[in-house]
C-alpha cells in the first residue's frame, strides 16, 4: 500500500473529534432549515436565550470550517432549535453509525446515545445517584396516582346507591390509601438516604408535603432570639 493509499484510508476515517462536531454541525444545518431558519435566525434566537452564537461563526461550525465547539455552544443551540443536546451530538436515524471515544469502532448511533444518557447500563460504570432520582420520580407518580384514586373511591362511596357499590367504593378507597401510605413510606426513607449520602432530594408536590418527617422544633429562649 502506497502513502498515498494511506492517506486516503485515514481521510476515510477522521478523528472521533471532527466526527462527533460534524455530527452537532448537520444535525444544526438540518433542524436550521426543517424549522425555516436562516444562520441569522438561529443566531438571533441563541443572542435572546443570553449566549450569543454570531451567524458567522453558525455558518464556519455547518461548513467544516470552525476549530472547536464548546459544550456550552451545544447546549444554548439545542435550547435554540427545540431539541436536546444528546440529539445533536448522536443524530439518531441521520447519522447511521458513530463513534463514542477516540480510536474505537463505529457503534449504532442509537446504542451511543443511549449509553451516553445511561438508559443502557455499561459495566463497572458508577450510575452516581440517578437510578435513585428515577426511582423516586417513580414513587412520586405511584403516591400521586394512588391519592387520586383514593379521592374518587371516596367520591364513588359517598353518591354510591346501595349498599353493595358503597361497600365496593370503600374497598377500593382502602385499597388505593394502601398504596398510597406504601409509596410514601418509600419515599420517605430514599430520601433519607440521599441526605445521609449529602446528597439533596428532589423537590416533592403539595400532595406528598406529608412525606418528609417535620423539622424537630428547637427550643431557644428569648435572650437567643435576641
Amino acid at each position: 500500500m502506497t502513502q498515498h493509499d494511506l492517506d486516503d484510508e485515514e481521510d476515510d476515517f477522521p478523528e472521533w473529534a471532527d466526527r462527533i462536531k460534524a455530527n452537532v454541525a448537520g444535525e444544526v444545518r438540518r433542524r436550521r432549515k426543517e424549522m425555516g431558519w436562516s444562520a441569522q435566525d438561529l443566531a438571533d434566537q441563541c443572542e435572546q436565550l443570553g449566549h450569543p452564537i454570531p451567524r458567522n461563526v453558525i455558518a464556519n461550525m455547518e461548513s467544516g470550517r470552525r476549530a472547536n465547539l464548546p459544550l456550552v455552544d451545544v447546549m444554548v443551540l439545542a435550547a435554540a432549535l427545540e431539541t436536546y443536546p444528546v440529539c445533536l451530538i448522536f443524530p439518531v436515524g441521520y447519522v447511521d453509525r458513530t463513534q463514542e471515544l477516540p480510536f474505537q469502532d463505529l457503534v449504532p448511533t442509537w446504542d451511543a446515545l443511549r449509553r451516553f444518557t445511561g438508559e443502557q447500563d455499561v459495566p463497572m460504570y458508577d450510575a452516581g445517584l440517578v437510578p435513585d432520582f428515577e426511582l423516586h420520580a417513580s414513587l412520586v407518580r405511584t403516591a400521586l396516582a394512588a391519592l387520586e384514586e383514593e379521592d374518587r373511591a371516596r367520591f364513588a362511596a359517598k353518591t354510591a346507591t346501595s349498599r353493595a357499590q358503597q361497600e365496593e367504593a370503600e374497598r377500593k378507597r382502602t385499597e388505593y390509601a394502601d398504596q398510597a401510605i406504601s409509596a410514601k413510606y418509600s419515599l420517605r426513607h430514599l430520601r433519607r438516604d440521599l441526605r445521609d449520602d449529602g446528597a439533596t432530594p428532589p423537590d416533592l408536590p403539595p400532595a406528598l408535603g406529608d412525606v418528609d418527617p417535620p423539622e424537630p422544633a428547637t427550643n431557644t429562649t428569648l435572650e437567643e432570639r435576641h
